[in-house]
């Protein structure tokens, strides 16, 4: 699989288990990282566990052999972006890593001291170039899925919008049409932006339809949603991918233009 990706123009490096992969993270992080659940020693489901604890850690896609919906379940829960059961065809990977990265980077840095989009909702601001969540100037952690859906929340408000056309948005590759995983999606953005996420002001159900973002919070939607210009500086950076490698084990990619593999 680590050929694969270096085929395609990642640069890859691979970890047997969770302390080879702590050394190569202690050494720079990665823009995005492919765990496999069954990894010997600490499985993939702790480390993610582990990592997503630390802010603004990359994004993650899991593998694994368990392709309950349980287990798709259990690992977007933890913070996974994306989960791939095997066996899976390495194009599908591909695709997938291709979707995240492009969730995680959006379009190319903006120039030094170009207006920056914010978006505000109760005490919360979303900064849409710079892909921040903030609650009273507190930096709220996301993980890449987790912004992503903001961001559609908050651009689409007070709008209905069906669980296929969020993954449609989200995901961008083909899906079991009875996935539900959109909706730990959205259960786990509203535990950090909801003060009751069972009974949510903002992330509404709309029974046979789907979500609704109430920016407003409490009371009836409104048509429309104040997007304000702000200013600000923005860097830019060089892209760097993380990848795995699939069989117990993983590694990490990454994309500088070329295409060299570490093992």
């Amino acid at each position: 699989m680590a050929e694969y990706l270096a085929s395609q123009g990642y640069q890859v490096e691979t970890a047997e288990d969770a302390p080879a992969l702590d050394r190569l993270l202690a050494a720079r992080l990665p823009d995005l990282l492919v765990l496999d659940w069954m990894m010997p020693g600490e499985d993939g489901l702790s480390v993610a566990r582990r990592l997503r604890a630390q802010p603004g850690f990359p994004p993650i896609i899991m593998l694994s052999a368990r392709g309950e919906d349980i287990d798709r379940i259990i690992g977007l829960e933890v913070g996974a972006d994306d989960y791939l059961p095997k066996p899976f065809n390495p194009r599908e990977l591909l695709a997938r890593i291709r979707a995240v990265l492009r969730r995680q980077n959006g379009a190319a840095a903006p120039a030094a001291a170009e207006t920056a989009r914010l978006v505000h909702f109760g005490p919360f601001s979303v900064n849409l170039d710079a892909r921040t969540l903030s609650r009273d100037d507190a930096e709220i952690p996301l993980t890449s899925g987790e912004y992503e859906l903001l961001e559609i929340f908050v651009t689409h408000a007070n709008r209905a919008l069906s669980r296929d056309w969020l993954m449609d948005q989200l995901r961008g590759f083909e899906r079991d049409p009875f996935d539900r995983s959109i909706d730990v999606r959205v259960n786990r953005l509203r535990k950090k932006i909801e003060d009751d996420p069972a009974n949510p002001a903002y992330i509404r159900t709309q029974r046979g339809q789907g979500y609704l973002f109430v920016p407003q919070g409490k009371g009836e939607a409104l048509p429309s949603l104040v997007v304000r210009p702000h200013r600000a500086d923005a860097g830019a950076g060089i892209c760097r991918v993380s990848g795995s490698r699939i069989l117990g084990g993983v590694s990490h990619l990454d994309r500088t233009g070329g295409g060299t593999l570490g093992r």
